[in-house]
């Protein structure tokens, strides 16, 4: 028996209704296989699911998914960033009180270049047991993007955490410009505090830069100026930055003092402390381990530029542990479009259908008109008689003409001579 031909691909509405889709895989192993992806890399994550559910795929089949679910992902986030700034709906409360923080991490392209993926954490502040001032609940926001694109993507989660209806806020992170363009843009009451990790750095070069000088400091100097500012707060400690820096000029030492006396309003730690403020930023900084260096800064890793954005946003559901929601939420896009396409080839379709159509009504309309009638019929033109060749041509020599006769005329008579 010959084989069956193919007959090509064609829709069958059961599969939709079950969750199937071109890559034999139910939806339980599809989201699974995602999930790992978005966990480690790709080769591992089939190789996982090998063993745990016995489904046999590709590395190209991971990869695949996995990006398409993210990309869906992330239209959807695009779609409500938009519908937030045009309708500007009210926030619903989730805390009385929030602290934000970000920050960037780099990430390694294809072509050799190093991209900054910018990290937005919001955290729920209050007091342990002990207490001590911590962040609970915290979300993340991850994007490759610019500074002023990054403010407004940031929207759509800033919004489903209320931020704008917390009673009090904080912004704990560095003095970078960019993140102060966000605070303004999210929450510009905010109380914003200088990371005092970040503050410490600045203080320890300018100790090591007058000790390189020839400068005498105390051996526990750093541990003593950070105490003072911690507990006592800026004012005392720049005075003393200042008499280091005339007595040991230098660039180094001008500059980090130019920095911290411009961040003096940011670095009132006693106050901040008092108030039940966090003075730290390491929820982001454990942000950008967990969410973004994680997965997308192992050994060896280059992605394309396209390609981060997409697994960003399955990171931050995951470890945000929003993962149902954004998975079904894919999904849904995922089918609606297969649907919005599949009308849209029908269309094209019925459209050749019909001018097909209408070309061929237009073809047997003509070979269906009557002929004429024999009556009105113009007369036919006579036929022309078929001219035959004179006695002087000759049929061997065609292109040669035969010479005229010799022969003399017989002359009429009555003719004269």
């Amino acid at each position: 028996m010959e084989p069956a031909p193919h007959v090509g691909w064609a829709f069958f509405p059961l599969d939709e209704q079950l969750g199937l889709n071109s890559h034999a895989l139910t939806p339980r192993g599809q989201e699974t296989l995602v999930r790992l992806a978005t966990w480690m890399p790709f080769e591992p994550a089939r190789e996982l699911l090998a063993d745990l559910m016995g489904i046999e795929v590709s590395k190209a089949t991971a990869r695949r998914l996995t990006l398409q679910t993210g990309g869906s992902a992330l239209a959807l986030d695009e779609a409500e960033q938009e519908w937030l700034k045009q309708e500007l709906p009210e926030a619903v409360s989730e805390a009385d009180k929030q602290a934000i923080s970000a920050d960037g991490a780099f990430v390694h392209l294809v072509g050799g270049e190093w991209v900054e993926v910018k990290t937005l954490c919001i955290g729920e502040v209050s007091r342990s047991k002990r207490g001590e001032i911590c962040s609970q609940h915290l979300s993340y926001f991850s994007r490759l993007s610019e500074a002023s694109d990054f403010e407004q993507a940031a929207l759509v989660e800033t919004h489903r955490r209320g931020l704008e209806k917390a009673r009090q806020v904080c912004a704990v992170q560095d003095g970078a410009m960019w993140l102060q363009g966000l605070v303004d843009y999210h929450r510009a009451d905010a109380v914003r505090i200088l990371d005092f990790a970040h503050a410490a750095e600045y203080i320890t070069e300018i100790g090591q830069e007058v000790t390189a000088r020839g400068g005498r400091l105390p051996k526990r100097w750093v541990e003593g100026v950070l105490h003072r500012l911690k507990h006592e707060g800026p004012r005392r400690l720049l005075r003393h930055l200042r008499w280091l820096a005339a007595r040991y000029p230098g660039d180094t030492i001008q500059t980090d003092l130019a920095y911290l006396e411009k961040r003096e309003g940011h670095m009132q730690y006693p106050t901040y402390q008092a108030a039940g403020w966090p003075i730290g930023s390491g929820s982001v900084e454990s942000a950008n381990k967990l969410v973004v260096e994680a997965r997308l800064k192992g050994a060896g890793m280059r992605w394309q530029g396209y390609n981060v954005n997409p697994m960003l946003v399955l990171r931050n559901a995951v470890c945000t542990r929003r993962w149902h929601e954004t998975w079904r939420a894919a999904q849904a896009k995922q089918v609606a479009d297969r649907r919005s396409h599949r009308q849209t080839d029908s269309q094209h379709r019925l459209t050749q259908a019909l001018w097909t159509l209408a070309s061929w009504s237009v073809r047997l309309a003509r070979l269906s008109r009557p002929q004429p009638t024999a009556g009105l019929c113009a007369p036919a033109p006579a036929p022309q008689p078929v001219r035959r060749p004179s006695t002087a041509y000759s049929w061997r020599k065609p292109f040669l003409r035969r010479p005229a006769s010799t022969s003399v005329r017989t002359p009429e008579p009555g003719a004269k001579k």
